[in-house]
């Protein structure tokens, strides 16, 4: 990664703060897609009491994408104490003046009032989570968006490629690594209204998702080289200006 593509990395940063008895495992990589629209996740944190069996499902995708997990027990039976320390947590956060903006992920109204005096000091925040989400949440973000809206696509950037007889490579072969639901994601974060993403967004949302991403990794020195290689999902045009431009095939 060059000195430039760092510079340009420089852009609003984003808490994503989850309440994991609220929000669902297996939707991580698309909620994370939302909040990286509108700048760079640095601050990643899922709530809940780990000891229980019903967090087993957050413990490996929330390793996968480097979020912190935050112990918090349950010291009365039916009281959520998530929230509290998710609250206490967030404030700190505003406070130490380390971000731009919010994304907090659950459909408890217990986040209202937190959503409305984050908002109230003119910072961002957004809110994911399911339509059954009570209304005054909702409204107290800038944004909300709703989990049943999200791609719930399975494929998976780390799922292997197969030979073209169907075989599965051996164990002490490289596998290789299908890019396009990782370029499809960046895609996803980068586009605009028109329907055209950036080339140059586009790198900087696949850095965001995978801090190890390289084209020469799938054997290409540049990302606009390894895009002609998926004539067949985008399509890329160069502006007169400079630059080039991706856009998703119908």
């Amino acid at each position: 990664m060059t000195d430039e593509n760092i510079k340009s990395l420089a852009r609003n940063k984003i808490a994503m703060l989850i309440d994991g008895d609220n929000a669902q495992a297996g939707l991580l990589s698309q909620m994370l897609v939302e909040a990286g629209r509108h700048g760079q996740v640095t601050v990643r944190r899922i709530y809940g009491d780990w000891t229980t069996s019903s967090m087993n499902s957050w413990k490996e995708t929330l390793n996968f994408h480097a979020f912190q997990p935050i112990q918090q027990f349950r010291y009365t039976v039916g009281k959520n104490a998530t929230d509290s320390a998710m609250i206490i947590d967030a404030m700190d956060i505003l406070h130490a003046d380390v971000v731009d903006g919010f994304c907090l992920v659950s459909s408890d109204s217990d986040y209202t009032r937190l959503a409305t005096r984050i908002r109230e000091t003119g910072i961002f925040v957004m809110g994911i989570g399911e339509k059954k989400t009570p209304k005054p949440f909702v409204n107290a973000c800038d944004v909300f968006v709703y989990t049943e809206n999200l791609v719930t696509e399975k494929k998976t950037a780390l799922q292997p490629r197969k030979h073209k007889d169907g075989a599965k490579k051996v164990k002490d072969e490289k596998e290789e690594i299908d890019p396009l639901p990782l370029l499809t994601q960046a895609f996803e974060m980068a586009v605009q209204s028109d329907g055209w993403a950036s080339l140059a967004s586009m790198g900087n949302a696949l850095y965001q998702l995978d801090p190890g991403f390289d084209p020469r990794t799938y054997g290409h020195k540049q990302l606009s080289r390894m895009m002609m290689n998926f004539k067949e999902r985008f399509e890329m045009h160069e502006k007169e200006s400079g630059g080039f431009f991706v856009k998703i095939k119908e």
